[in-house]
């Protein structure tokens, strides 16, 4: 992909991912100032430290996605150190131990509720305040291959947020196209993440299960998301709006 985004603001949540530190490289290779946010200041810190600046910088803030008050504080210290905000990739998540529903930890659900699903909703809701009253902007949420497109036993928590950052996604994108902020999701299968890894799984052994289950034979590589979501974030996609893009390989073709 050749779009360049020099002069462009780039805030992504949950970045101290690995996900979204191959999105941060990437932005950052075609010029964006990239600012990271979580939860945690020194994970932020080291993140930034590996990421290579190439044509563009990388800043972090430290905020949590589940206090509204705080997510508006981040977009306007954003705006402030950056001189605006232009684009936002909302990937902040969580994903715990898996169990059938019946035996689902009630905090395990509402952790999943408060951070994949209001997370993504009050990101949102700032992010477009800024953007419409500041000539729009692209958002970008990081849904999943598990919810909307598939699903497995034992991660119903899961699932259902997630399905519900991809109608969420469609709903707000109808909301406010018109107010020049164009929204779009990508849907990641197994990427070469921590999460793709099951409890005490050796990297043969995850290899092997996913050549078992995966049309095209392995895991994703983190920077084949992140091409997704530049691609999205990009004036290439400029009359995409409302789409949830799957990038996982055939599984839920």
């Amino acid at each position: 992909m050749s779009a360049r985004f020099d002069g462009r603001v780039v805030l992504i949540t949950g970045g101290a991912g690995v996900i979204a530190g191959a999105t941060a490289q990437a932005f950052a290779e075609r010029g964006a100032t990239v600012v990271l946010a979580g939860r945690d200041g020194k994970k932020l810190a080291a993140a930034a430290a590996r990421l290579e600046e190439g044509d563009g910088e990388i800043d972090w803030v430290v905020a949590d996605v589940t206090d509204s008050g705080q997510v508006a504080a981040l977009v306007a210290e954003v705006a402030r150190r950056h001189g605006g905000l232009h684009v936002a990739f909302n990937s902040a998540g969580v994903f715990t131990p898996p169990a059938p529903l019946a035996d689902v930890d009630e905090q395990d659900w509402q952790r999943h509720v408060d951070v994949n699903l209001t997370g993504v909703f009050l990101a949102m809701k700032h992010e477009i305040r800024h953007m419409r009253a500041n000539g729009g902007g692209v958002i970008v949420n990081m849904a999943s291959n598990i919810g909307a497109h598939g699903r497995r036993p034992g991660i119903a928590a899961y699932a259902a947020t997630k399905a519900a950052v991809s109608v969420l996604t469609r709903t707000a994108a109808r909301d406010h196209i018109g107010d020049g902020v164009r929204i779009n999701a990508v849907s990641p299968g197994a990427s070469d993440t921590p999460m793709s890894f099951r409890p005490g799984e050796s990297r043969e052994d995850r290899d092997a299960r996913i050549r078992a289950t995966v049309p095209a034979g392995r895991v994703s590589e983190p920077r084949e998301v992140a091409q997704a979501v530049l691609w999205l974030a990009s004036d290439e996609s400029s009359f995409v709006v409302g789409h949830d893009v799957v990038v996982d390989g055939g599984t839920t073709a």
